[in-house]
């Protein structure tokens, strides 16, 4: 059975951090690209950060470039978000995503959400 496990979520003042963790199960954790999403009421979900399942490259949307961090560890099946000085408008619920695409086939899962406030 396929899980993704998101923790860390919370309230925080702006300017601070917090470290969000996604656990992984049953599938093969290594072979897929990992991503976070932001949803915030009304909209669809955003793409925050991604990271590759071979190189470990990454990615960030605009707005969170040189805040944001992500991370994967591979032996522990499990991916993270750094999140470094946190504005308002970073609050919503944070997804974890993962996706592998075999042989045209398509694989994507998604956890439950965490939920991220940022607020004074």
């Amino acid at each position: 059975q396929v899980q993704l496990v998101e923790s860390g979520g919370g309230l925080v003042q702006p300017g601070g951090s917090l470290r969000l963790s996604c656990a992984a199960s049953g599938f093969t954790f290594s072979s897929y690209r990992m991503s976070w999403y932001c949803q915030t009421p009304g909209k669809e979900r955003e793409l925050v950060a991604t990271i590759t399942s071979t190189s470990g490259s990454t990615n960030y949307a605009d707005s969170v470039k040189g805040r944001f961090t992500i991370s994967r560890d591979n032996t522990k099946n499990t991916v993270y978000l750094q999140m470094n000085s946190l504005k308002p408008e970073d609050t919503g619920v944070y997804y974890c995503n993962a996706e592998s695409r075999p042989n045209s086939r398509i694989f994507n899962y998604w956890g439950q959400g965490t939920r991220v406030t940022v607020s004074s």
